[in-house]
């Protein structure tokens, strides 16, 4: 899994762009949350690059970059979590959940759902 780092506020723009050709992942997370750190490894273990090509993953370290963490719940309209996971879609988000509800087959079963409606 080749993570993007989302560390300006700038980039959310590119990234709202950049959902219009390929599904765009943003994972918040919390160096200093051990429930973070669970979610973010296991999440990594089961990446299947293969069965996720056409999603570009961003990374986001919400401690050192509180800003961004509040612009992108601001630019998507969602509450802010930690951690937190987002796909964006066409510039708007149409998939988030947090905590342990995060899994690697809870994103494959939203992409699923979204390419069948």
């Amino acid at each position: 899994m080749e993570w993007q780092k989302l560390e300006s506020v700038d980039q959310i723009e590119k990234i709202k762009d950049e959902s219009k050709t390929n599904q765009v992942l943003i994972f918040k997370h919390s160096t200093s949350c051990s429930i973070s750190r669970a979610v973010l490894d296991r999440l990594e273990r089961n990446w299947n690059t293969d069965q996720m090509s056409g999603v570009v993953p961003y990374y986001l370290d919400l401690l050192k970059f509180r800003e961004v963490s509040n612009q992108v719940a601001k630019a998507f309209s969602i509450e802010h979590e930690s951690p937190q996971v987002m796909l964006i879609e066409m510039g708007r988000d149409v998939y988030h959940t947090s905590h342990f509800d995060i899994s690697y087959q809870n994103l494959v079963a939203a992409r699923k759902e979204k390419t069948d409606s």
